[in-house]
């Protein structure tokens, strides 16, 4: 962060004192400055090639979220179902029943759970996967506009919108990669580590099993 705050704080500065030269323009469009801004958010939500790659993502998500409200539907019935049979079952008996059917929803929970972790792995490396595609298309604007480094632009306290190649660069990555066959959430790089967690752009999915009622109080062996 440190680090950041002070390439934030040279380039307002290089700003302020040299306007005229980042306000030059080369015939492609491109501002000649040596220092350029972009959102990769923007990059990856508004290119249509990574909105292909997100609606992947998105798709899994709804798939789970929809096999999850049905499980979820058929658990409550089979709760239903053993406290109908509870005033008519042996104590014992109905003890081994409710310890069978919480051992059951604590393994699908599990099960669920380990599936949306996995769904915010792909989706990071979803994000990852569109980010090394693009490198080259970055790499060629960089070069156009004589530049040496581009920033993140929501990291930028203040710049001049001149050098924000944003909506450029999402050009040129649909027009160079929408020709490719769009990697598939298996093509993409696995995460470093199963115990990485997902970052806040992954997709939201609906808590796992979250209304299950909790079994009635098991009755006294008395």
């Amino acid at each position: 962060m440190r680090i950041t705050g002070l390439l934030s704080v040279v380039f307002a500065a290089w700003l302020s004192l040299c306007p005229g030269l980042a306000s030059a323009q080369q015939f492609s469009g491109l501002p000649r400055s040596p220092i350029l801004t972009v959102d990769s958010e923007r990059l990856f939500a508004d290119s249509r090639y990574g909105a292909s790659l997100a609606s992947k993502i998105e798709a899994q998500a709804a798939e789970i979220a929809a096999d999850n409200r049905r499980i979820e539907g058929e658990l409550a019935d089979e709760e239903r179902r053993l406290t109908d049979l509870r005033p008519k079952t042996e104590p014992e008996k109905f003890r081994a029943m409710a310890e069978a059917f919480d051992d059951k929803v604590t393994d699908i929970r599990r099960e669920r759970e380990e599936m949306t972790k996995t769904l915010g792995q792909d989706s990071d490396a979803a994000r990852r996967a569109f980010l090394k595609a693009a490198e080259p298309v970055l790499n060629a604007l960089m070069q156009e506009a004589g530049a040496a480094v581009i920033l993140e632009h929501r990291n930028i306290f203040v710049s001049r919108d001149i050098v924000d190649i944003t909506d450029e660069a999402i050009e040129r990555i649909d027009a160079a990669l929408l020709d490719d066959a769009t990697p598939t959430p298996d093509d993409m790089p696995a995460t470093d580590s199963p115990t990485d967690s997902p970052t806040d752009s992954a997709p939201k999915v609906q808590p796992v099993l979250p209304a299950v009622p909790v079994m009635p109080a098991k009755p006294s062996a008395d």
